[in-house]
């Protein structure tokens, strides 16, 4: 733990802010290169590859470098003597030649410019199997008369300077976060393509990218936030701190737009518990309707102004595994009931709003409210605390919220539209959340809501990042949301 001088209450509340912000990153920082760099006597819980929780430190170090970046007044300054020279790349490598030539071909004073040389600057690209160098020339170019010299400038890159294509990094982060390739098995394929690239490298690409993205995310957030109708869950992931011996329960949430809202998109947002709080701190003013399971944590948004709307699958799950349990044939009529209810909803799921409103108080309220009759009427027959009786109870407690849907064509039965977000987490959590740290896992979270609401959209994830990572640099921040999945549209050459 550290403290600030109290002294620094004189200082300007927004330079106060700038201030506390750099001594955190600063304090954060230190504290991850001496896990990285110190010694480490630590023993690892059974399970957990040091490989990974280095992995995420390597990442997380550049990305905190990165903000501290943005929160620093930019000085050009020369380059110091001594300065480690970046080994070039293998001369049997294909090149693609990627000439930048000045705007005109005379000076401002009128005279034709004469070519001195080309500056040549080389670029590491990759696709499956196979690398080759962007080798950009510049050509420099003089006036004889007024000695004035001319250049076209370097594109930018989201890595000044650095050797990675934006198809690269892009690779990078769609191996990692879509195709659950941890960085130390990508260093593996990359060398069997013929060029070793470290680890702490491709984690540096990492974590300059998971901040570069942010804004991104932000504008998603907002973007889907903007809708009436929500759905939310969560799952739990394992986290292991630097420095700590034992791994602890972390979640990942997430959230999308109703069903039958137009926007194809979700974000993830990874945190160190389950509180209901961190729901809360999502929504932030948002008042709409929440499709989501019982869970507690949620129960503090309908008293603010969300309302609740029942997930009619975790209902009928209650029946399910009761019935596979004891055959019971009082789950057998449940589930009976319950299937007429999504007979309905599969009849009228492509119809309009208005539409799909006046089916379901044609033919779903008639069936919910005969079904609601007899749920009464058989939880009078069974003991208190038997399985047939928590079922009952399941749904009997939930009734309004599990029916809000037939008295609004914009609500779904259930909350199977996220749940089938959450089941890609499932899939490579252990690659990428298992070992790291909150940080970590927010950018995991962010680089995955871009990748899967890219496939929502129906894009190629690689070519999505790969063109945003080209463009981000010099993309106005004003016109974020172009470059958000469900608007983006590749950048013509």
């Amino acid at each position: 733990m550290f403290y600030f001088n109290q002294t620094a209450s004189a200082i300007p509340g927004s330079i106060q802010a700038s201030k506390t912000l750099n001594e955190k990153l600063t304090f954060e920082i230190a504290m991850l290169r001496r896990f990285r760099f110190g010694k480490r006597g630590e023993q690892l819980p059974p399970g957990v590859q040091g490989s990974l929780l280095e992995e995420a430190v390597d990442e997380d170090l550049v990305e905190i470098e990165a903000q501290l970046a943005a929160l620093t007044p930019k000085v050009d300054a020369p380059e110091a003597k001594g300065t480690p020279k970046r080994a070039a790349l293998p001369a049997e490598l294909p090149r693609i030649e990627i000439r930048h030539e000045p705007h005109g071909a005379n000076c401002t004073c009128g005279c034709a410019l004469k070519f001195v040389r080309d500056e040549v600057s080389e670029k590491l690209d990759y696709t499956p199997g196979t690398f080759t160098v962007e080798r950009h020339v510049r050509p420099i170019l003089a006036c004889p008369q007024c000695e004035t010299i001319t250049q076209a400038p370097m594109p930018a890159y989201v890595i000044d300077k650095g050797l990675a294509t934006p198809g690269l990094m892009a690779h990078v982060l769609v191996a990692k976060y879509a195709d659950h390739l941890p960085l130390h098995r990508q260093e593996g394929i990359f060398a069997r393509a013929g060029l070793k690239i470290a680890r702490s490298t491709l984690a540096e690409w990492v974590g300059a990218c998971g901040f570069a993205l942010q804004p991104l995310v932000a504008a998603l957030r907002d973007e889907i936030l903007s809708h009436r109708v929500l759905h939310a869950d969560e799952t739990p992931v394992k986290l292991l701190k630097p420095g700590s011996r034992a791994t602890h329960k972390a979640y990942l949430w997430a959230y999308t737009p109703g069903v039958f809202e137009a926007l194809q998109a979700v974000v993830y947002d990874f945190t160190e518990g389950r509180a209901g709080a961190h729901a809360r701190e999502f929504f932030g003013n948002w008042a709409g309707s929440l499709v989501c399971d019982d869970y507690v944590g949620y129960k503090a948004c309908f008293t603010a102004g969300i309302t609740e709307v029942g997930c009619m699958a975790h209902a009928r799950r209650k029946f399910f595994d009761l019935h596979a349990a004891s055959q019971s044939p009082v789950a057998a009529q449940a589930l009976e009931y319950i299937g007429g209810l999504y007979v309905i909803e599969r009849q009228i799921k492509d119809l309009s709003v208005e539409e799909r409103l006046a089916q379901r108080q044609h033919t779903a309220k008639p069936l919910a409210d005969t079904y609601h009759v007899w749920l009464l009427a058989q939880r009078q027959k069974v003991p208190e605390g038997s399985g047939t009786a928590r079922a009952l109870d399941y749904s009997l407690k939930r009734w309004v919220a599990l029916t809000r849907y037939l008295d609004d064509g914009m609500l779904p039965i259930d909350n199977n539209r996220i749940e089938q977000q959450i089941r890609p987490i499932a899939v490579g959590r252990n690659n990428w959340l298992f070992a790291g740290s909150l940080r970590a896992g927010k950018r995991a979270a962010a680089v995955m809501s871009l990748v899967q609401s890219a496939k929502l959209n129906g894009h190629d994830p690689y070519a999505y990042l790969r063109d945003v990572l080209t463009r981000l640099p010099t993309h106005p921040n004003s016109r974020i949301g172009e470059l958000l999945p469900h608007r983006w549209q590749p950048e013509m050459a």
